[in-house]
């Protein structure tokens, strides 16, 4: 009997620990979590920038300015690699809306 208490009270103790050690854990995951799904939009705010700065009469066809939306293509690649780790808190509404600025760029014609 004195047996399964001692082993019930370090099972307590055991789980209060890591219960401890947890939440400070669980609460950095979801800030990285939240920082990277941030970066991840702003990133891909910018990218619909330049393409849509690279589609215009003036710049079209500038050897800088695409290889800018290359290397932003590229970056953005990379974000989403580590966002589909940290992948708690999304912002599917502002995505959603990301997805039709950049489905309106495609479908509008291009200056040549």
């Amino acid at each position: 009997m004195t047996t399964l208490v001692c082993i019930t009270i370090f099972s307590v103790l055991v789980n209060i620990g890591l219960t401890w050690y947890l939440m400070p854990l669980l609460k950095k995951l979801f800030f990285i979590s939240e920082n990277i799904s941030d970066l991840y939009l702003t990133f891909r705010s910018f990218s619909i920038f330049v393409k849509s700065l690279y589609g215009m009469n003036s710049f079209h066809g500038e050897p800088i300015i695409q290889e800018l939306v290359e290397r932003t293509q590229m970056v953005l690649e990379e974000i989403e690699m580590f966002r589909e780790v940290f992948e708690y808190t999304l912002d599917e509404e502002l995505e959603e809306e990301f997805d039709d600025i950049e489905e309106n760029e495609e479908n509008t014609p291009q200056a040549v």
